[in-house]
C-alpha cells in the first residue's frame, strides 16, 4: 500500500508532526509512505480556465499551468490512500491546502475511490476544517476513513498530547486495514 500525505502548513510544526507520526506507523506496518510539504512547492492558483477539461466531454487531466503540480499529479495517482493535514485558520483549512485542492481539478476523477483521511490542529477549535476535508473527499467520490484533531498553540506542542498520538496510531492502523478488506 502506498500512502501519500499532503501537509498544508506554512511552517514546520504540529501539522507536519501529526502526518509524520501517522506515516511512521504505516511504514512500520509495511506501507510505502510519502510526505508532500506544500510550503516547499511552487503551486500557483487555479485559473479556472477549464483547459484540463479538454474538449468539454473528456477531462484531459492536463493543467496548462507550469509549476510543481506536474510532478505531484503522478504521485497522487500512484497513491492507494491520501492523508491531508492542515492547521486551522478562521475555523477552516489553510489557504495553502485549499489552493492545492483546487489544483487537483485536472485529475480529480482519477482520484475516485481512493480512501482519504485528515488531520487538523488549531489553537482553540477545529471549526469547519475537518468538514472541509470531508466535503472535498465527497465531491471527488473518495471514501472518508477518518480524522484526528488536536489543540496546540506553539510549534511542537502537539507531540506532548498522548491522546493525539494514540489516535494517530489508530488511524494509521485503520488505513492499513483498508487494503486487507
Amino acid at each position: 500500500m502506498k500512502i501519500v500525505a499532503i501537509c498544508g502548513s506554512h511552517r514546520k510544526g504540529n501539522t507536519e508532526w501529526m502526518l509524520k507520526k501517522l506515516l511512521e506507523r504505516a511504514a512500520e506496518n509495511g506501507a510505502e509512505v510519502e510526505l508532500i510539504l506544500l510550503r516547499k512547492a511552487n503551486i500557483k492558483t487555479c485559473l479556472g480556465c477549464l483547459a484540463c477539461e479538454g474538449d468539454g466531454n473528456i477531462r484531459s487531466g492536463v493543467c496548462k499551468i507550469k509549476d510543481d503540480m506536474k510532478e505531484i499529479y503522478p504521485r497522487l495517482l500512484a497513491a492507494d490512500c491520501l492523508v491531508f493535514g492542515t492547521p486551522v485558520y478562521f475555523d477552516m483549512l489553510s489557504g495553502l491546502l485549499k489552493n492545492f485542492m483546487d489544483r487537483t481539478c485536472a485529475v480529480w476523477p482519477k482520484l475516485k475511490s481512493k480512501p482519504v483521511a485528515g488531520v487538523a490542529v488549531a489553537e482553540e477549535g477545529i471549526g469547519q476544517a475537518v468538514r472541509n476535508l470531508q466535503s472535498y473527499a465527497g465531491i471527488c467520490s473518495m471514501p472518508w476513513v477518518g480524522s484526528v484533531t488536536g489543540l496546540a498553540k506553539a510549534p511542537g506542542e502537539i507531540a506532548k498530547d498522548k491522546n493525539v498520538t494514540r489516535r494517530l496510531l489508530k488511524l494509521a492502523d485503520k488505513i492499513m486495514e483498508i487494503k486487507k478488506d
